[in-house]
């Protein structure tokens, strides 16, 4: 069973071609609302975000405390590489059981997707990679309409802090052009074609 990466910067349109693998019946892995879910119920990763960041990490419910998180670790980059370090080992392992069930379920391959899967390193678990490429400009547009609450500088800051969507493309075994002019569709279906032959 292949495992094949999907990435891109943000506002690229990774979810779109997600949406569109999945009506094609390919399991996808979401590596980014996965990882929630493991920080709040992975009991060895709560054990670790405790000693890690004090017993504020989680609130009186037992509920991950997001705003706490944010503040203690998004402006400290050497917190931020402690959280990550901590949190991207576990969501390997929750990726690696999930596919070992998608092929015991007889998939013929698999997708996950991830905005760092290159910066987190689980690039190294995957057999191919997709970029989804889109340019800046049109990113930009594309979250500003999605995320009313961010301004253009909170999307130029999370470019900031990605790997260039140059050197994600020069990774990259394929490059799905989401740009408004390429149409997507054809593209998926090509790439479907290709990794049911394995």
């Amino acid at each position: 069973m292949l495992r094949i990466g999907i990435t891109g910067g943000i506002g690229s349109g990774k979810s779109v071609v997600c949406r569109l693998f999945r009506v094609l019946g390919v399991p996808v892995y979401d590596a980014d609302s996965r990882a929630k879910w493991v920080m709040a119920h992975d009991a060895v990763l709560r054990a670790e975000l405790l000693a890690a960041f004090g017993s504020k990490v989680f609130d009186t419910a037992g509920q991950l405390n997001r705003t706490y998180l944010a503040q203690v670790a998004f402006q400290n980059p050497e917190r931020l590489a402690q959280l990550n370090g901590l949190v991207h080992p576990r969501v390997g392992y929750d990726f690696e059981q999930w596919a070992q069930a998608q092929q015991a379920a007889g998939a013929s391959y698999i997708l996950k997707e991830a905005a760092l899967l290159y910066e987190s390193g689980s690039y190294q678990q995957l057999d191919r990679i997709i970029t989804v490429f889109a340019p800046q400009a049109v990113r930009q547009a594309r979250v500003l309409l999605r995320d009313p609450h961010r301004t253009a500088d909170d999307i130029l800051a999370i470019i900031g802090k990605q790997m260039s969507e140059e050197e994600k493309m020069s990774r990259a075994d394929y490059v799905l052009h989401n740009d408004d002019k390429h149409l997507l569709i054809p593209q998926v279906l090509r790439l479907d074609e290709q990794f049911r032959r394995g």
